[in-house]
């Protein structure tokens, strides 16, 4: 499977920031706001990824992340010259997708839960339609809102509702197979004049195939594209990471606990930034024992 991050868009409702910086590389506590979704795909195993960004911003993501080969992934990037809708991601990723089934995810969104990289990994595996999650929120009228039968397939999604048939919200990470491509050639433009995601996966639920994975109790989602989002989701990282002594969003730990990088490789990023609480994170990490982490992370206590 191959993953996708849209770190496009004009992001008006952070505005006048957003007037001189992507919405994607502003801060979410300590880290850039793509490392959250970017390492989301990498816990659910993807290592080939293409950044979609619009021609003023493509660059900066090139010079933070590179080819991706010091993460042992490989990441390319493309333009989306306007704001045609998050589906068109597929169109304009159709070569990158080649044959293989995709992952899209927004920019702005993190998820975090002690258990989120075996969901991640189950959901990787698709073998034929699509898997989309359900967030439950207090008021789901803001968001996508999915509503589900007993095994857990969607029966109705709608955008934005007035009237919600259930508060499950639509977090802006999706799992499809390869005919989303053709699905996304497709579809119509909506009335706002953009190929909507909802479509998509109303497609996939009309073919009995749209599978909705509930993000129960110990799970939290941010959607970070309004001041008090962000700062929301700024809050919750420090939170957990001054109380706990780790790093959410970690590259090179998700990297390495892949096995993708060496410990050699992990040492040399730690020296890049040595002088932070991050670059002091990853030689932690080095220092570990790997073998016995894994261990108890494959354990039955974690299954």
């Amino acid at each position: 499977m191959k993953g996708i991050i849209l770190a496009g868009g004009s992001a008006t409702r952070l505005y006048p920031v957003t007037l001189a910086v992507s919405k994607q590389m502003l801060p979410v506590y300590d880290k850039p706001m793509i490392y959250y979704p970017l390492s989301t795909l990498m816990m659910a195993g993807i290592k080939e990824v293409l950044i979609i960004s619009t021609p003023v911003h493509i660059g900066a993501f090139q010079s933070l992340l590179g080819n991706g080969s010091s993460l042992g992934m490989k990441i390319e990037y493309k333009v989306q010259e306007h704001p045609n809708g998050l589906a068109e991601a597929f169109i304009l990723g159709e070569e990158f997708i080649g044959n293989d089934n995709v992952s899209l995810i927004l920019g702005d969104n993190m998820v975090y839960g002690s258990r989120i990289e075996r969901v991640l990994k189950a959901a990787s595996n698709l073998k034929e339609g699509g898997i989309i999650f359900g967030y439950q929120v207090a008021d789901p009228t803001s968001y996508g809102v999915v509503e589900i039968d007993e095994t857990g397939k969607a029966t109705s999604i709608e955008e934005k509702p007035q009237n919600p048939k259930s508060n499950l919200a639509v977090p802006g990470i999706y799992f499809y197979d390869n005919q989303v491509v053709e699905i996304a050639k497709n579809i119509k433009p909506s009335e706002r004049g953009e190929l909507e995601i909802t479509d998509i996966n109303k497609v996939y639920m009309q073919q009995g195939k749209l599978q909705v994975i509930p993000l129960g109790n110990g799970y939290a989602w941010f959607d970070t594209g309004s001041p008090d989002r962000l700062s929301d989701a700024s809050d919750f990282v420090r939170a957990i990471e001054l109380r706990q002594g780790i790093q959410i969003a970690c590259l090179e730990e998700v990297a390495y606990r892949n096995e993708w990088i060496s410990k050699e490789e992990l040492l040399a990023s730690y020296e890049k930034c040595h002088k932070t609480e991050y670059g002091k994170y990853l030689k932690k990490i080095a220092e570990e024992d790997f073998q016995a982490y894994k261990a108890v992370y494959e354990s039955e206590l974690f299954n």
